[in-house]
Formats: structure tokens, sequence, C-alpha cells
């Protein structure tokens, strides 16, 4: 199974920029989307052959996640049991049940201008968000993909030192991003590679930022340990333009 996750900033405006011929090339079995910004009523659908699953907000134009897949799974499920309620209302987190695995795509809050939603998501947020990781892995394995928000070591943006403090790199954020490796899950990319630099998710618009590669690595695949074994590939696709994220990949093993 070959996994696409990416937070396309608006599902309307990446589908003008080249979504299709980019998912025709890699021919994922399923794609999970972040930041859609949009109800499916709005959207074009111009990729045949999948079944497609969407949460949106209840603010339009705002944060909605979607998954489109080839092989129908066993179940669906929208938000996390509703606590906290955004997870549903804002279309955060959509949870798919394989025979073997879950697969869960999110799109975790950011912290805001001035850190303005620090304490919601690192006090009530992420706890609630491991804890429901958790309880599907106590299960059957987990697959989690999407948007994090937080670069995690160093190593995961090109500045550090300069932003330190910065939404996406307080020490709040990193330590909650911790709670999921130390509950059974692997951040599977930096697991393939463990020491290489250079490797990034996001760019800022500003400053010439992407082509000068000045980027953080915010977008994970999170796998249960158990379930490492699994996983042929793990990869990042930054040359993939239309999003001010790029998308990254996950292959699995049968």
């Amino acid at each position: 199974m070959k996994i696409i996750s990416w937070n396309v900033n608006g599902i309307r405006a990446v589908l003008k920029k080249g979504f299709a011929e980019f998912i025709a090339a890699e021919d994922p079995d399923v794609i999970c989307l972040q930041e859609t910004k949009a109800q499916e009523s709005q959207v074009s659908h111009p990729l045949k052959g999948y079944k497609e699953f969407w949460l949106s907000a209840a603010r339009p134009g705002y944060s909605g996640t979607c998954i489109m897949v080839k092989q129908e799974p066993l179940a669906v499920f929208y938000g996390m049991n509703e606590s906290p309620p955004e997870s549903f209302s804002e279309g955060r987190v959509i949870t798919l049940e394989y025979a073997d695995f879950f697969l869960v795509t999110l799109y975790t809050p950011n912290a805001g201008n001035e850190l303005k939603r620090l304490e919601f998501r690192t006090k009530i947020w992420e706890p609630a968000c491991c804890q429901y990781l958790r309880a599907l892995d106590r299960k059957k394995a987990v697959v989690v993909c999407g948007d994090f928000n937080v670069a995690h070591k160093e190593i995961d943006l090109a500045r550090p030192k300069q932003n330190v403090g910065s939404p996406g790199f307080t020490s709040e954020e990193r330590e909650a991003f911790d709670a999921y490796l130390n509950n059974g899950f692997v951040d599977i990319f930096r697991h393939q590679h463990p020491q290489e630099t250079g490797h990034y998710t996001w760019w800022s618009y500003r400053a010439g930022a992407r082509p000068r590669n000045v980027g953080w690595r915010i977008d994970y695949f999170l796998v249960s340990e158990r379930f490492v074994r699994r996983v042929e590939n793990s990869c990042l696709y930054p040359q993939i333009l239309g999003s001010d994220h790029c998308p990254i990949g996950l292959k699995l093993k049968s």
C-alpha cells in the first residue's frame, strides 16, 4: 500500500497547480489531505477510481481534512470521539479501519500568532490526540499522518536558534510531540534517516524561503512500533509545488 499525505493549503487552489498530474504519476492507494478549506460540494473531482471521505470545518474556508482511497475500508470515523469537539467541528481528524491497522490523518491546530492557541493545543488537543491514538493502538497497529505543526528537533528546521519560542518550535509543542514517541509511535522518516539534514516539508512564502530551502519539517508519518517492520520506505516530495507544504509518502509491505 502506498500512502501520500499532503497539506494542500486549499484543495481548490492546488487542483489548478498540478495536483491530479502528481497523483496520476505516483498512483497512490491512499491520499490523505489536510487544510482542504472547502466543503466537498465546492470541489470538482478529477481523480477516478477513488472513494472520498471528507470532514470539512464548520467555518467556511478553514481547516478540513479528506482521505481518498482505492480500497474500501472496514469503517470510517470522524473526529476523536468528540473530545475535544474541535477535532470534528474544525474538520481535523479522520480515521479509517483496515484489517490489520488503523489509518489516521490529522491536522494539528497551529499555536497561532502570539501563541494565542498554545495552551489549547498543548493542554487539551495534544493529550486528547495521544490518548485517542493509544486507544486505537490497543486494538491494532496505527499509521497516523498529517501536519503536526511542530518541528520536533533542531535538525527538523533550517534555522533553529532564530526560531526558539516561535509557533511550531516552542518547548511545549516539542514536548507534546515527545509524548507520541514515548507512547509507542515512531517518526518513521527520522527513523530511516536519523542524521540527514535539509529535509523539510513547509516553507514560508516570504523571502524566497523555498528556493533557498529555509524550511521546517512539520508533516509526519508516525507508526506503531510493532508496525515499523511493515514499512518499506518513507519519503518527502520537496520538488512538488502547489502548496507551502510538500507531499510526504509511505509505502507498506504486504
